[in-house]
């Protein structure tokens, strides 16, 4: 099944978990070929435009490889056909909110704007974690031109080729303290969440709800996902 067809499939679910929750899980994407490929390659550094040892910069422990132009064939088509699902959703958010901001109806489009802001270098990336590995609560900004959502597809197995690091979200509500979510996906699961912010509806109105992402520590085995960002990185 194409994944446009798929999402066309999900999107009442997926719509509806993102407009309420700021993420939506979907089941089976990538299928157990896709993934083993995609670990497989992760030491193909020709793929790569940048390696990052976690610990060096305090963001946890593990590693993550930025692939570089042209993107491999299955992460480029990945890429575009979910921007072209989930642009009008993105559009939506920015209009309950009331800010000035209205994203293409295609990814080029948005690349060309990133390119007028010095965004240019790719931000799909591969991380890995080893026993111990974790990733810090973060957002994935990269510029002053960022998409509001994105998506990390799951390529290892959890409690089968590692134990721990399950995807946790933060919701920080105005004046309220911070909600955290735990989520364990499987092997070809793909996780869409809110990058920087999502809209909740209160009694005036709506307003927003500040959203980061990490990973808890690893306790056994490895564990590789895909990050698919959708705007581009200045460095």
């Amino acid at each position: 099944m194409g994944l446009n067809r798929l999402m066309n499939r999900e999107r009442p679910a997926f719509a509806e978990s993102l407009n309420e929750k700021g993420f939506a899980l979907i089941p089976k994407v990538l299928s157990e070929a896709v993934c083993e490929a995609l670990i497989q390659d992760y030491d193909d550094e020709s793929r790569y435009r940048k390696t990052v040892q976690m610990e060096r910069h305090r963001f946890g422990k593990g590693e993550y490889k930025y692939f570089t132009y042209p993107l491999p064939e299955i992460v480029q088509t990945l890429r575009e056909d979910l921007y072209t699902q989930l642009f009008p959703i993105a559009n939506l958010w920015m209009q309950v909110l009331k800010i000035d901001i209205s994203y293409p109806g295609t990814l080029a489009e948005l690349h060309a704007q990133c390119r007028a802001h010095k965004q240019e270098k790719a931000t799909p990336l591969i991380l890995k974690y080893g026993r111990g590995g974790y990733n810090t609560l973060h957002q994935d900004l990269y510029g002053d031109l960022y998409f509001p959502l994105q998506c990390v597809c799951f390529l290892s197995e959890m409690d089968k080729d590692y134990f721990g690091g399950e995807f946790v979200l933060t919701e920080q509500i105005p004046r309220a303290q911070s909600k955290a979510i735990v989520i364990r996906p499987n092997k070809g699961d793909m996780l869409i969440f809110a990058t920087n912010f999502r809209p909740i509806k209160g009694s005036k109105g709506h307003y927003r709800a500040a959203m980061k992402h990490g990973v808890s520590e690893v306790s056994e085995g490895q564990r590789f996902t895909l990050g698919l960002i959708f705007h581009d990185a200045t460095h």
